[in-house]
């Protein structure tokens, strides 16, 4: 039974079709086999995506051979009660890994996959990089305060590092946006450059492992572009190395 509440088309037509307004409580294979029931009939559903994580509930995306059928979907299934709520229809944003994997093969899904990650370390980083100068940015003020109006004096301490921690913010390692460069740290002092290279140099575009003299358990690796940093920093973060397998961090170059 179609509902009185529609749900408004934002995205422009593709093959996957973005379902929210689920029923929460409803266990996922259930819920995966009656959205496969419904949207079946309107085309070869190819693959159907839903999570039970918290930021994902109540939402799913399916996945159709072709645009034609997806666009049958959205018109026919729009507001349709699925147990007792009314589901709400949209194209999804982007191309769903299994339309990629079909058009263009193992090459560009993985591609795909790498555009994605990169896209969202980049939000991760934009985030923290507020965060901090939210941090730092002083409350404002309309209140006079006589003390300004009198003779200026030397602060006591004038000079001295704040011990506030919120003057210094930075972003954290974690969420510095990519690029080429690698920073490799906690890594075993019997690692060499031959080591790492073994490591990171079966990763696209790898160009040198470099060690810091000075410095043990560190190195940056770089490669020719963000794409290869990406990958290795996917698989290698938190590898285990060394007699004891203690695992490396693994990040961006801090610029």
């Amino acid at each position: 039974m179609a509902a009185a509440v529609q749900g408004g088309v934002t995205q422009p037509p593709n093959s996957t079709v973005y379902v929210k307004n689920l029923e929460e409580r409803i266990k996922i294979d259930d819920l995966k086999e009656a959205l496969t029931e419904i949207f079946s009939e309107y085309g070869t559903v190819i693959d159907l995506v839903a999570k039970k994580n918290l930021k994902a509930k109540g939402q799913a995306f399916v996945v159709f051979e072709d645009v034609e059928a997806a666009e049958r979907a959205i018109k026919e299934v729009q507001g349709f009660e699925l147990f007792e709520k009314p589901m709400l229809l949209d194209y999804a944003k982007t191309r769903s890994d299994k339309t990629v994997q079909m058009e263009g093969g193992e090459e560009e899904l993985e591609l795909h996959k790498r555009r994605r990650l990169a896209e969202k370390e980049r939000k991760q980083a934009h985030q923290a990089a507020e965060e901090a100068k939210r941090l730092k940015r002083p409350a404002i003020s309309t209140a006079v305060d006589p003390v300004s109006t009198r003779p200026a004096k030397a602060a006591r301490g004038a000079g001295l590092k704040s011990s506030n921690p919120a003057a210094g913010a930075v972003v954290p390692d974690e969420y510095l946006p990519p690029n080429k460069i690698l920073f490799v740290q906690n890594l075993p002092e019997d690692y060499d450059v031959d080591g790492l290279t073994q490591i990171f140099g079966r990763f696209e575009g790898f160009r040198e492992v470099r060690l810091v003299p000075s410095r043990k358990g560190i190195a940056f690796v770089e490669y020719e572009a963000e794409a290869g940093a990406i990958s290795a920093k996917e698989s290698t973060s938190g590898m285990g190395l060394g007699a004891e397998s203690k695992p490396i961090k693994v990040t961006y170059q801090r610029q």
